[in-house]
């Protein structure tokens, strides 16, 4: 079964880090797209940032522009979520999921891990 598993959520206070991780099992991220969104309480869910299976980056969120980085080891199967300068407003449950190319659609991602919440407070 193709899964992708998310970690490293967690709280932290606002201007704080966190680096989630999304690992594969089943199946090698090698040839695939892997994009990072979010979901807030009573919101639809919206793309972070994509990286393909060449490297390239894509941003969805203008509001994560240089706060959020994203990256890839093939060798490990997995895929960083670097989050600096958290704010409150990215308070959310953040899923990883994959696809072909970076598309500007959430749901043509598939293989969706069950997600890790991200909670920004003091």
């Amino acid at each position: 079964q193709l899964q992708l598993v998310e970690s490293g959520g967690g709280l932290v206070q606002p201007g704080g880090s966190l680096r989630l991780s999304c690992a594969a099992s089943g199946f090698t991220l090698d040839y695939f797209a892997i994009g990072w969104f979010r979901q807030a309480p009573g919101k639809e869910r919206e793309g972070v940032l994509c990286i393909s299976s060449t490297g390239g980056t894509k941003n969805y969120a203008n509001s994560v522009k240089g706060r959020f980085t994203i990256s890839r080891d093939n060798a490990k199967n997995t895929v960083w979520l670097q989050m600096n300068s958290l704010k409150p407003e990215d308070t959310a449950v953040y899923y990883c999921a994959a696809y072909d190319h970076c598309s500007e659609y959430v749901w043509a991602f598939a293989s969706w891990g069950p997600g890790t919440q991200v909670t920004v407070s003091s």
